[in-house]
């Protein structure tokens, strides 16, 4: 008996052995089965891809490590105890879209504060093949049906209100005119750029609750040297390229609004909830862009992705958002603060810049982080202490996070940006005048060339032989100049100048104009407030201060990815200097009102007479009787006799 339960036995554990094998070998080959697409996710998936962005921020370190960027490491050996070929299993598909979402905090010398928000979202699709996307997770659908049917290669839009002051506060991350912006380049495939160009405004008009539709050839142009593509360069041919600004336009609630429902969290979580209009638009300057382009997945461009770029920059004012006190936090900035994540971003982060105060003699930053990082931003390296708002050990017990900027002292100096670039109307009288626009070159020793951009109404009319260029007393000459004179009502004029900017110089470029007499009716309601003319734009490769990375498809905090860099010498730097308000000679407005008045005088009083004239009927009137023979009729009448 006991032989036949050993035998029993062996049996049992062979046929155990078995199910086990096929069991394990069933789970390894249902997820290449069931899975042909992306689904519905599932709470295992949900952890695995919790450990897959921890173990993709512990790869992000150790990245930033390689390319001279440290971060503390505080957090470093819980993560480094993870395997990651035990959190991402081989099957797994890899997501087609992503979401990153940044905050950028600069306090300025002046005791105003800086905030940047970068909302980026990458999706890798062919729009410029023809192919129908029917399917949207993160990218917004609105702007994906606009890129495919109006073949749009790169589009950048943006909503100013407020001019930035470069002196005062440095170079923004995202620079911007006054007002409304938009450039477009289009595909090849376009035949008819122009009327493509007039579509897609008052398509952008409706998404963007803003004044677009009336961009029309008379405020258009086509630059020959400026605004390049900034995604994948395999573009030349500038008849593709369409520019327009609306200096007059004024950004309120009503363009914050549908810019913030192209989030994939909206408003209601992530960075996003600090967006208050009521405290964005009570600040010196603010600005609101949307960017759009193709970008490269990796280094060799085998795989091209779609790049949806959502910027906001805000500065506040000391003394109007602040009360004088040099005292800033998130609830005092945002009057809101922050409790989690957007939980569709695989990226959230707030940077505090700390360049200028490294032993905290200046400011202190509360609650304090070991995470600091380095980046190289407009040429010089920056430092930052950095919140991830994805580690839940940021927000504390209270599940809170405000953060608080108090100032120890207001000494030191900002360091002076390389390029800056200022213009004002000279001249008297309403018949002719002068533009003169400054580009200032604040290098000690080294000089380097810009390329000006000015884009003038037509009722300006410029007498370019008298443009003259002058660096340090002398004639400079630009090396390249192309002007197209404008036409009419039809279009503006278009100047572009290639000049060099000797080192520590003021180079000034001066033009004569005279002043167009407009037809009555092309004035707008105000003529008296004036005409605006759009910024100039200066774009320029400005000499760096340390190594530039090139690498453009490196991990990267987004505030110091936006422009691409080819070269480890120098950056790209765009300037815009202010709008220019200019007086027409306006006609008496005043004239008409008083001829209508006098016209209806005169004709109510002459045909009103004569009307009375010769409707009204005549009669003869007897003449009443005295005062004897009335009280003798009222006697009479009482006695029922006859009155006389």
């Amino acid at each position: 008996m006991a032989a036949h339960r050993c035998s029993y036995s062996a049996v049992l554990l062979i046929i155990y052995s078995l199910s086990v094998f096929i069991v394990a070998d069933s789970q390894d080959t249902a997820p290449n089965v069931d899975r042909p697409g992306p689904a519905t996710d599932s709470p295992q998936t949900t952890t695995k891809r919790a450990e897959q962005t921890a173990e993709q921020s512990a790869t992000e370190k150790r990245r930033w490590v390689a390319t001279e960027v440290e971060e503390a490491t505080a957090d470093d050996a819980p993560t480094g105890q993870q395997h990651p070929e035990a959190v991402v299993p081989s099957s797994a598909p890899l997501p087609k879209d992503d979401f990153q979402e940044e905050l950028v905090i600069r306090p300025l010398h002046s005791g105003d504060i800086y905030a940047s928000f970068q909302f980026r979202t990458v999706w890798e699709t062919e729009f410029m093949r023809g192919n129908k996307v029917s399917h949207y997770r993160l990218f917004p659908k609105s702007l994906g049906q606009v890129i495919s049917k109006f073949s749009v290669r790169e589009l950048h839009i943006s909503f100013t209100q407020g001019y930035w002051r470069t002196m005062q506060w440095g170079q923004p991350f995202q620079p911007s005119p006054p007002g409304a912006e938009l450039w477009v380049w289009f595909q090849d495939s376009v035949t008819d750029v122009d009327g493509t160009w007039k579509e897609l405004t008052n398509v952008l008009s409706g998404i963007f609750c803003a004044s677009l539709n009336f961009i029309d050839s008379t405020n258009t142009v086509q630059p020959s040297a400026s605004f390049k593509p900034l995604g994948i360069n395999n573009v030349t041919d500038h008849r593709l390229l369409r520019y327009a600004t609306l200096p007059r336009e004024i950004v309120c609630t009503e363009n914050l609004t549908p810019w913030k429902k192209l989030l994939p969290c909206g408003s209601k979580a992530g960075l996003a909830v600090l967006l208050k209009s009521e405290k964005l638009f009570h600040s010196s300057f603010h600005s609101q862009a949307v960017h759009i382009r193709p970008v490269c997945q990796d280094w060799q461009c085998k795989t091209t992705s779609w790049e949806l770029r959502q910027t906001l920059n805000v500065v506040f004012d000391l003394h109007t958002s602040a009360q004088g006190k040099r005292e800033w936090s998130l609830f005092k900035m945002f009057a809101r603060t922050l409790t989690e994540a957007c939980p569709l971003a695989s990226s959230s982060k707030i940077y505090i810049d700390i360049t200028d105060n490294p032993q905290g003699e200046q400011f202190e930053v509360s609650p304090a982080t070991p995470l600091l990082s380095q980046a190289v931003v407009l040429g010089d390296r920056r430092t930052y202490s950095v919140y991830d708002l994805t580690q839940q050990i940021t927000f504390g017990t209270v599940r809170s996070l405000n953060l608080l900027i108090r100032w120890k002292s207001s000494e030191g100096d900002m360091l002076r940006p390389l390029l800056h670039a200022e213009r004002y109307v000279a001249g008297y009288g309403l018949q002719t005048g002068e533009i003169h626009t400054l580009m200032y070159n604040n290098h000690p020793y080294r000089s380097f060339p810009v390329l000006l951009l000015d884009s003038v109404p037509w009722y300006l009319r410029l007498y370019i032989h008298t443009l003259t260029v002058t660096s340090k007393g002398k004639d400079n000459k630009p090396s390249y100049i192309h002007y197209q004179p404008s036409k009419d009502r039809v279009r503006p004029h278009l100047l572009e100048m290639l000049v060099q900017l000797p080192p520590n110089s003021v180079t000034e470029v001066t033009v004569q104009f005279e002043r167009a007499l407009l037809k009555w009716t092309e004035y707008t309601p105000d003529p008296n407030h004036g005409f605006y003319v759009g910024s100039s734009v200066i774009s320029s490769l400005v000499p760096s201060i340390v190594a530039m990375d090139t690498n453009s498809t490196q991990d990267r905090p987004l505030f110091s990815s936006f422009f691409p860099c080819k070269e480890e010498s120098s950056y790209f730097v765009r300037v815009y200097t202010e709008p220019l308000l200019v007086n027409l000679p306006t006609p008496d407005f005043s004239m008409p009102y008083n001829v209508i008045c006098l016209t209806c005088t005169v004709v109510a009083v002459g045909y009103g007479s004569l009307y009375n004239l010769l409707t009204r009927s005549f009669q003869i009137e007897e003449p009443s009787p005295g005062l004897a023979k009335r009280i003798a009729n009222i006697i009479r009448k009482m006695r029922g006799v006859p009155p006389l």
